[in-house]
């Protein structure tokens, strides 16, 4: 009995010696903030929670602090908090699009914050190829969200944004993405990122909020004829994968210092992305240097067990993921297999300390662990700072823009506001929420086009035309018995979510349903200018519009946010002036009748009959090319300065010297700081003050498979009438005249590159 006694008694000790190493600080309290010292003065012996410190000794003090299970319960998108230590919950998983979204459950819009503002859907940002607009759209939503964080009704970090290239226009996504160009796709990646990210005191090391770029990589593809993005195996050659996909999510890294990198659901040459070592820890870690953190897409680690089967069991496919890299699942999995791959020696714990040391890494340089916000930089944010006038006219601004003018007959815009009988008629005129586009959250307010346009006009007639966007149905004879007595006739057609969106990707480019009819049928019977207003973030084959002479002008306003019906008005009236310029190809509906959108190359095949994708490699006819834009004024160009041949270095062993080569190593160290200017000269040559972008691009020696043509820089300036600027573009030969060989080598084409700007060419001869 004696001895049960003291069995008993030595038991009880050590489980009172095990408890006293975990009792908690806080009794039965749970944080409101972690590391909130002034509030528990428990905290300050801890040094993670010292903010005189450095991240890494701070978060390697946390870590080792950590169980196997609470370490597990930071590596999930609805992290666990650790009360004993005086960390609260956290939920990872906010967006962050085009404004605030309430997608993700990390953001709320309740009282005292109704609402933030929506900027225009990102394919129509890019229009205005406008790069410190990109950088100022993030800075300003920052602050709405560190607003929102302060008031507890967000997070800190924001999934966001999509980089992915713009592949196939029937993509429902695309609308999410800056376009088809790699060059456009990756400046303004890397801007807005920037924007989101940097503080307002300069320090580097700490962020405003988080970004993330995704959805890495080769993802375009969600739902089409059978494919899937949860289970679809994207073929890709090295070579596309490094000129083309990969580009935006390198700059994002090195240009944005992003803090977050999503890797996406499909599969890369058979591997899932988010289990590709190579892809993972070789790539974004290694060669590019990440500073922070890789999550998952929503439930990929469940996709990959479940729809790929890449692996026999769950636990299998958790250490996969973790073992390649992954720092953070969007999901349960690593919640509810990775205790189990840890047991079966699938695992080990340093990989998982790995993962949520750069988890608390980003959580850190947020100041997550520096107390109450209130107390810090952003800590006078708040419901004031959200819905500012400022910030929603800069909304309206950003549409402005990016409005595209695609036709435009002489007479017709701008409209006189004093015009008689003006007629707006179609299923978008009086759209609200489809202007938002896709991951939006609740707008400040809305001003629909229908709206703005009867601010503007004292007379105005509307008629739907059809019931909505499908156009089933046309009311065409209403539409033309009041179209035929108008002195001008505004079409807002178009698409909406119903017809693109994520997870549902287009079958035709086509005008849905019976819109082709009602535009042309308004269009006989109209006397005066017939103005047709295109709502859509992906490209429509429209051009029996654009061949038809009644329909005088043709207006594409992409998604424009919740003050997009006062910027059309703006532009249709001549208020302000449109200058945007297309992100994306518009092909005509035999292109996409010809062409599989599986098919993952953008190089043509002339073998398969395959056309090639976007205005890189496409050579067939198309409705409206990648960079098209009008103007109600006019500019011309006029070439300044430009050399006529650049010279390679080589020194004196290099094997070009003796073999002949074509082409030269674009990372070689004699093609550093090999660089040359080009002056243009631009003018405005009409009657209307406003912004013209200066696309220059290059088209290489025919070598390597190398684009027809591709994008080297672009500048937007703001000219009066008659005004002449010249405009500068500093060209480095190894980064803006390289191409991607065969094998995914950056090689400089020896030989003869022609610069290009609109119809003006200049011929460059690189050699040795």
């Amino acid at each position: 009995m004696a001895t049960a006694k003291l069995a008993a008694f030595v038991c009880f000790f050590i489980l009172c010696v095990i408890l006293s190493n975990f009792r908690p600080v806080f009794a039965q309290r749970k944080p409101a903030f972690a590391c909130d010292i002034a509030g528990n003065p428990g905290l300050e012996k801890f040094r993670f929670c010292d903010t005189s410190l450095d991240v890494k000794t701070r978060v390697d003090d946390l870590v080792k602090r950590l169980t196997l299970q609470e370490k597990i319960g930071w590596i999930v998108n609805t992290a666990k908090g650790v009360s004993r230590l005086g960390i609260p919950n956290y939920e990872w998983w906010s967006e962050i699009l085009h404004g605030i979204s309430f997608i993700g459950p990390g953001s709320k819009f309740m009282s005292p914050v109704p609402g933030a503002t929506s900027f225009p859907q990102v394919i129509l940002t890019a229009a205005t190829f406008n790069v410190s607009l990109y950088e100022a759209i993030g800075k300003a939503v920052s602050t709405e969200a560190r607003a929102m964080y302060n008031e507890g009704l967000a997070g800190l970090t924001f999934w966001s944004p999509n980089i992915n290239i713009y592949r196939d226009p029937r993509w429902g996504r695309g609308q999410e993405t800056p376009g088809e160009d790699p060059l456009l796709s990756s400046r303004y990646g890397a801007a807005y990122v920037r924007g989101l990210q940097q503080r307002d005191d300069g320090n580097k090391e700490k962020l405003k909020i988080a970004a993330c770029c995704k959805h890495y990589t080769a993802y375009d593809l969600d739902d089409w004829k059978g494919f899937r993005r949860y289970n679809f195996n994207a073929m890709v050659s090295q070579q596309d994968l490094d000129d083309t996909y990969n580009p935006p999510f390198k700059s994002c890294v090195l240009d944005g210092n992003v803090a977050s990198v999503m890797c996406s659901y499909n599969q890369i040459n058979g591997r899932p992305t988010c289990g590709d070592r190579d892809l993972l820890y070789g790539v974004i870690r290694g060669q590019w240097k990440l500073n922070g953190y890789i999550v998952t897409d929503c439930d990929s680690i469940h996709e990959m067990f479940n729809a790929q089967r890449f692996r026999k069991t769950p636990e299998e496919t958790a250490a996969l993921a973790l073992n390649a890299g992954l720092d953070l699942n969007c999901g349960s999995s690593l919640t509810n297999f990775t205790q189990g791959a840890v047991d079966r020696g699938l695992v080990n714990e340093t990989v998982i300390s790995r993962a949520v040391s750069n988890n608390f890494a980003t959580m850190m340089r947020l100041g997550f662990f520096d107390g109450n916000p209130k107390n810090h930089l952003y800590g006078n944010l708040g419901a004031k700072d959200i819905c500012t006038t400022a910030t929603q006219e800069f909304a309206r601004e950003v549409a402005r823009q990016g409005f595209v003018l695609l036709k435009n007959t002489e007479g017709s815009l701008p409209l006189s506001s004093t015009v008689k009988n003006l007629v707006v008629i179609g299923p978008n005129a009086a759209a609200t929420e489809a202007m938002l586009g896709s991951y939006f959250g609740v707008p400040c307010k809305y001003t629909s086009p229908l709206e703005a346009i009867k601010a503007l006009v004292s007379t105005v007639l509307y008629q739907p035309g059809c019931a909505d966007v499908w156009c089933a149905t046309p009311k065409v004879e209403d539409a033309k018995k009041i179209a035929s007595e108008a002195n001008a006739v505004v079409l807002i057609m178009g698409l909406d979510q119903n017809i693109e969106r994520e997870a549902l990707d287009r079958m035709n480019v086509t005008l849905p349903g019976q819109q082709e009819l009602l535009i042309t049928e308004v269009a006989k019977v109209s006397k005066g200018p017939v103005i047709l207003v295109i709502m859509s973030g992906g490209s429509l084959d429209i051009q029996f519009a654009k061949d038809n002479p009644k329909v005088s002008s043709i207006l594409w306003v992409g998604y424009p946010g919740e003050a997009g019906g006062a910027a059309i008005a703006d532009v249709i009236f001549g208020l302000c002036n449109p200058g945007g310029r297309l992100p994306m190809t518009w092909y005509p509906q035999s292109y996409v009748d010809k062409v599989n959108m599986t098919n993952m190359n953008f190089r043509p095949n002339p073998a398969t009959g395959f056309p090639g994708r976007t205005y890189r490699f496409y050579k067939g006819k198309t409705v409206y090319p990648f960079g098209y834009g009008l103007s109600y004024s006019a500019f011309s160009h006029h070439l300044v300065e430009a050399p006529e041949f650049v010279t390679m270095p080589l020194e004196e062993a290099h094997v070009c010297r003796t073999s002949m080569c074509k082409s030269i190593d674009a990372v070689d160290h004699n093609c550093n700081n090999l660089a040359f200017d080009i002056h243009l000269g631009v003018k405005n040559t009409g009657k209307f003050s406003g912004s013209h972008t200066v696309l220059l691009f290059s088209s290489p020696p025919e070598l390597h498979n190398a684009p027809q043509k591709q994008l080297i820089g672009f500048e937007k300036l703001h000219l009066m009438p008659q005004e002449d600027r010249v405009v500068r573009f500093n060209i480095d030969v190894c980064k803006h005249l390289s191409v991607v060989d065969e094998t995914g080598k950056w090689k400089v084409a020896l030989g003869q590159h022609v610069l290009r700007v609109g119809s003006l060419k200049h011929p460059l001869n690189v050699r040795i």
